[in-house]
């Protein structure tokens, strides 16, 4: 924890003397000089960086270049770097396969990876460098965990594509995809698209997940303010790599360990942001994970009461217009947080970069004419990004996207799918029409394992041109998602869940406004006739994962004992009732 003022200084080595110090650590120092360490660096702070770098995705491809950078504001700041890798799990790839299982797996296993390398060489301090959707989140996860000094830097944004005149995003190929089934796009149309929406290095352009998570870790504090911002190929990012650098090496020296930034206040910051800027309902399960690992009291409740207090004043795509990049040029996280400290939806906080958070909205500089940010006076959307909502279907509640389209109710027959894949040939083969209501279960945390995103499913939908439908799922959404989709329905189906014992054709209703999910059928006397769903078998990691992760409604974490679901007073009822 952060040094008292009335106790001696931390020295800045503290944690690396446990390795590096004394006679008996003889051994220890003689590999460390193999490594390439001299007498006088034994006395500087060891501070990690922890890369998940990968040729595999561009999202993460570039990261071992940024890493040069960061070594350098280490070295120039008199810290002595050490570099580990990690792995990623790219969403982009894995999406509609098997492999999307291991997606929010790779989350955890990232976050245990930082700390096993962290704790395993008592550095002193760590810089996360990240990329792809779930090394964000887990990187802040990892921190608030071990509590030590600790930044996370994210690769930046991809640049967008380009068909014509036309600016693209990965967006668009998921979408391709569904009209070249319905037989609107040809082989060399679908190819095109395929080219061009992927130009060079850097995460999913929209205000998907990544770029989400990079804004929420910002306001946050736990990243420095704009270090994040700049996409992956400007100039620019070196010189935020080499400032990430020096910042770690000051945060040692000062005692700021990584909970000084991850608070209840800074949380709700973050998640404000999220609804402000329509992001990307995976925040919802990642913030509240950060919390969990923290120890602090912060789940789906205040994320919630975040898009009630924030509408959208962002107009980025999957809802919106723009790019991240586009973001970017118009002013930046920066500019989205001086709209959000004037109109006093957040409060002052700490943050990694030395100075309050405030006090880097206030260095924001708008573009002139710039129409990508607007103000909560004239926001894009007079409501937030999403909202929780519970019900018979989901007594611990469920996430309901509420970007890119206006509905507020909805009512269908249901259309019920055991898997994605089963979903996704449904919509393919014409077989979903105008009017249904969608389930796809036992894709949850447990039932997966590893709680599948939905995108394949709901691009398809888009790229079919069928718009009045609706989405439920235990399992999630991608940012790149929009519709009228729930996913995160607690409890899931594999541990018996009331959207296990919902039949084809039976009415369900869906209400924003008084936050509800229900099904016209008496619940409990299906329930003594079920016959319980035989859920896939698992093995390795995905064993161990369906073995020990908490609901989606706690975060979908693996740690003991996580704090319970929120619930609100006016839905326990029923929860119990379903309990």
């Amino acid at each position: 924890m952060t040094q008292d003022s009335t106790s001696e200084p931390r020295k800045p080595n503290a944690r690396s003397a446990a390795v590096t110090a004394g006679p008996n650590r003889a051994a220890a120092r003689s590999y460390l000089r193999a490594a390439g360490m001299q007498d006088a660096d034994f006395d500087k702070p060891m501070i990690g960086i922890v890369n998940t770098w990968s040729t595999v995705t561009p999202c993460n491809m570039h990261l071992d270049r940024l890493a040069k950078d960061v070594r350098a504001g280490i070295i120039a700041a008199g810290g002595y770097p050490v570099d580990f890798n990690t792995i990623v799990v790219t969403d982009g790839i894995s999406m509609g396969t098997a492999g999307m299982k291991a997606s929010l797996i790779s989350r955890e296993v990232v976050a245990d990876s930082i700390e096993l390398a962290i704790e395993g060489h008592q550095l002193d301090g760590v810089v996360c460098i990240v990329g792809c959707d779930k090394t964000i989140p887990a990187a802040a996860m990892a921190l608030a965990r071990m509590d030590i000094p600790g930044l996370v830097y994210y690769g930046g944004t991809i640049m967008p594509g380009v068909i014509g005149s036309k600016e693209v995003s990965v967006q668009e190929v998921f979408e391709a995809i569904g009209a070249h089934s319905a037989g609107a796009l040809d082989d060399a149309g679908l190819k095109a698209v395929e080219q061009a929406v992927c130009p060079g290095a850097g995460a999913c352009g929209g205000q998907f997940t990544a770029n989400t998570m990079a804004m929420a870790l910002s306001v946050m504090g736990i990243s420095p303010m704009g270090a994040n911002d700049v996409p992956a190929v400007d100039p620019g990012k070196a010189a935020e790599g080499e400032r990430c650098g020096r910042l770690i090496v000051e945060r040692v020296f000062a005692g700021d360990t990584a909970r000084k930034y991850i608070t209840r206040a800074s949380l709700k910051n973050a998640a404000v942001a999220v609804s402000a800027s329509g992001g990307s309902t995976n925040a919802v399960m990642h913030l509240t994970a950060i919390a969990a690992e923290a120890g602090i009291e912060f789940g789906v409740e205040d994320c919630h009461q975040a898009c009630v207090e924030a509408p959208v004043i962002c107009d980025l795509k999957p809802g919106g217009r723009f790019l991240a990049s586009h973001l970017f040029a118009a002013g930046g996280t920066r500019l989205v947080t001086q709209r959000m400290a004037e109109a006093g939806k957040i409060v002052n906080t700490p943050t990694v970069s030395g100075r309050s958070l405030f006090a880097e909205a206030a260095e924001a500089e708008e573009t002139p004419g710039q129409v990508v940010v607007t103000t909560f006076d004239a926001p894009v959307m007079d409501r937030g990004s999403f909202a929780v909502i519970y019900g018979d279907v989901a007594p611990e509640g469920a996430v309901i996207k509420l970007t890119g389209h206006k509905v507020d109710k909805f009512e269908g027959p249901a259309c019920v799918f055991d898997s994605e894949e089963d979903a996704f040939h449904a919509v393919q083969d014409g077989s979903v029409g105008e009017g249904d209501v969608i389930i796809i279960r036992y894709e949850g945390p447990k039932g997966g394992p590893g709680m599948r995103e939905m995108l394949q499913v709901t691009a398809a939908l888009k790229g079919r041109k069928i718009d009045n439908v609706a989405l439920l799922t235990d399992g999630r959404f991608s940012g790149a998602s929009y519709g009228f989709v729930a996913g995160h329905i607690s409890p899931e189906a594999a541990v018996g869940g009331p959207i296990a014992l919902i039949r084809d054709g039976d009415r369900i209703t869906i209400d924003v406004p008084n936050r509800r999910i229900d099904v016209d059928v008496d619940l409990a006397t299906r329930r003594a006739g079920f016959t319980p769903h035989v859920v896939r078998p698992a093995r390795g990691v995905f064993a161990k994962y369906r073995a020990s992760v908490a609901s989606a409604a706690q975060g979908a974490v693996t740690i003991p004992n996580p704090p319970p679901a929120q619930i609100p007073a006016s839905h326990k009822s029923a929860a119990a009732q379903d309990a």
